[in-house]
């Protein structure tokens, strides 16, 4: 079976330097390898083949076969990493906490601990008739939530 931490160490020193970051590597017991990759901007197809031609290199089909696709974790995935919250950092996403509850908001911080997205809600004030829109900050660890994705508007 194909060395994982061998791999993940490789594709982060190939990544280094670069605006490309490794967010997941997956490799099954049939050696069927996933690498995704992202970047603070574009993830761009000529650089996924460039590495893909890398790992090949370094890791010999000769010694063990395997299967190898390297791409883009995707725009709309579930965030994985740290830097993919602080890519969005102003963007509206959906959390989805363990409680299955989802939330949406613009997402204000992020650190190693937690993050903090601004929600809008409905609110009736004491005394009103009418219920108003306030927002307010929500802090979320990240083993509170099942997932956390961009929100897509167009």
């Amino acid at each position: 079976m194909i060395d994982k931490e061998g791999m993940k160490s490789f594709i982060e020193k190939e990544l280094d330097g670069s605006e490309y970051y490794l967010v997941d590597l997956k490799v099954s017991s049939n050696n069927e390898i996933t690498v995704e990759i992202d970047s603070d901007e574009n993830v761009d197809i000529d650089f996924c083949i460039a590495l893909t031609r890398k790992i090949e290199e370094a890791f010999s089909r000769d010694e063990e076969d395997y299967e190898l696709e390297v791409g883009s974790c995707g725009l709309t995935a579930p965030f994985k990493v740290l830097r993919q919250y602080e890519k969005h950092i102003g963007d509206e996403v959906e959390v989805v906490e363990k409680t299955g509850k989802k939330k949406k908001g613009i997402l204000k911080s992020a650190d190693a601990e937690k993050f903090v997205i601004e929600v809008a809600e409905k609110v009736k004030p004491e005394g009103a008739k009418r219920p108003v829109m306030q927002t307010r900050d929500q802090e979320y660890a990240y083993d509170e939530v099942k997932q956390v994705t961009y929100v897509l508007v167009f």
